[in-house]
């Protein structure tokens, strides 16, 4: 006797219905169809075959998270603040803003990240190493927009497949840091972590982790993000509007 299986049907769902809201068990049923083929050979050699299918229990694992699980977690690159009840207060503020990004979105892209998973799409990510403050623009925004867009269309004639255009964008802010503090001219300070814990100019008072930064690089994720909505949903990324786009680079190049 000859017997093949086959399985796997996994069904996802979860309780919470909205992104980045905490207090919530997510449960993974994974149900397996199987299918069984017999194959068995009788003495007068006649070879009879036989099909079925099945559904084994299902087994469930549970995942517990909230929006403090990560504190049970170790992490050696977290800012110490030096004001904890204005830390907490900033914090409070924040969770009462509205969500940056929404469940649908996040599950439109789990979607198109399965297909490149499964090699039926390409995927495509890129920014710049770390946003600022200072540098925050609808120009530069939309430059970057653009740029991944014409690399998109060049790709997706290229590989002859979807192409999915993911932005590090809207939050790209903290760096990790391989020393703490950075030295020079034998004055020593505390590294710069990022727009969104401290400043870059090498004085004591820009490198002390301000909370209050957090308001702003909030504000600054959803300026972003909505200015991308809006590039995407306004014509801006339409495939002729990008097409143009590298023709007149590949012109603009031949006259050079």
């Amino acid at each position: 006797m000859m017997v093949a299986a086959i399985s796997g049907v996994v069904n996802l769902s979860t309780k919470n219905p909205y992104l980045g809201r905490g207090g919530t068990t997510t449960r993974l049923p994974l149900f397996r169809q199987i299918t069984t083929l017999d194959v068995t050979k009788r003495c007068n050699s006649t070879i009879v075959a036989s099909v079925s299918t099945s559904f084994s229990s299902p087994s469930t694992i549970q995942i517990n998270w909230s929006l403090d699980s990560w504190k049970s977690k170790p992490a050696q690159q977290l800012p110490e603040y030096p004001n904890a009840e204005e830390l907490k207060s900033i914090l409070k503020t924040n969770v009462s803003f509205p969500p940056i990004v929404f469940i649908r979105e996040a599950m439109k892209l789990e979607d198109k990240l399965a297909n490149a998973a499964f090699r039926k799409a390409f995927l495509l990510q890129g920014d710049d190493c770390v946003e600022s403050f200072k540098e925050f623009n609808g120009t530069n925004i939309r430059d970057t927009f653009r740029v991944l867009l014409q690399m998109g269309v060049v790709l997706t004639f290229g590989a002859q497949m979807p192409v999915i255009t993911v932005g590090r964008m809207a939050g790209q802010f903290a760096k990790l840091r391989s020393n703490l503090f950075e030295v020079k001219d034998g004055v020593k300070l505390p590294s710069y972590r990022g727009d969104n814990i401290n400043g870059d100019s090498f004085d004591e008072k820009s490198r002390v982790p301000d909370p209050q930064r957090l308001i702003r690089a909030y504000l600054q994720y959803v300026g972003t993000l909505n200015l991308l909505r809006a590039f995407t949903t306004g014509g801006y990324a339409a495939m002729q509007r990008v097409s143009q786009w590298n023709l007149d680079y590949g012109l603009r190049m031949h006259l050079i």
